[in-house]
């Protein structure tokens, strides 16, 4: 069984038929992003940074062919976690934006940390609407030191919102993503359609 599966629990029945096999890993698939929407242009030394660490990217766009790979893999602890590697094609430029999910069972959450090497830990929380659509919001955020968790001030976090829903008459998956702070507004925003390699 899938993280994703158990986080969700009675949940997962209302989910898409095509969204469950995709949150069943491994899952691959390519599409384009109609837009991807930075902040405030002050914040291009920081998404800059990001690109050494895989999480985040200055530049922006429309129609940017890109690709996922979700591969299940097991932590030292021999627990279950899978790998998001998001790479984004900017004419000569390769950005991504990367990420290791593991289940934390006793919050039912799913732990998310961002970044290669690990630079940000988030809870994400997991629902699926009326209307079989999956909605992912972030929670409790950290900044990771060395070996060292350490809590985030609610003015400093981003939040994410994510919706993911599947297309039946194009035969084809949607997806909406909007990182907000508190203080400065919409840190980032992207909006696309991809489809999946292999999938029945």
């Amino acid at each position: 069984m899938s993280i994703y599966r158990s986080v969700l629990g009675d949940q997962y029945k209302r989910l898409h038929p095509k969204l469950q096999k995709r949150y069943e890993v491994p899952f691959t698939a390519k599409g384009v992003m109609r837009t991807i929407k930075g902040g405030p242009k002050w914040l291009y030394p920081f998404f800059l940074a990001g690109v050494r660490f895989k999480i985040l990217f200055p530049e922006y766009g429309k129609d940017i062919p890109f690709t996922i790979r979700n591969t299940p893999c097991t932590g030292s602890n021999g627990e279950e976690q899978v790998h998001w590697e998001r790479i984004f094609y900017f004419k000569n430029k390769k950005r991504y934006f990367n990420a290791l999910m593991r289940l934390d069972s006793k919050k039912n959450l799913i732990k998310d940390y961002l970044g290669e090497p690990k630079l940000f830990y988030s809870d994400l929380a997991f629902h699926v609407n009326d209307s079989g659509q999956l909605k992912i919001e972030s929670r409790c955020q950290r900044l990771i030191l060395l070996n060292l968790e350490i809590p985030m001030p609610r003015m400093l976090q981003g939040m994410a919102s994510v919706t993911e829903s599947y297309d039946d008459e194009r035969n084809i998956f949607l997806i909406k993503v909007a990182v907000k702070n508190p203080v400065i507004g919409t840190v980032f925003t992207y909006e696309g359609e991809f489809t999946a390699d292999e999938i029945s």
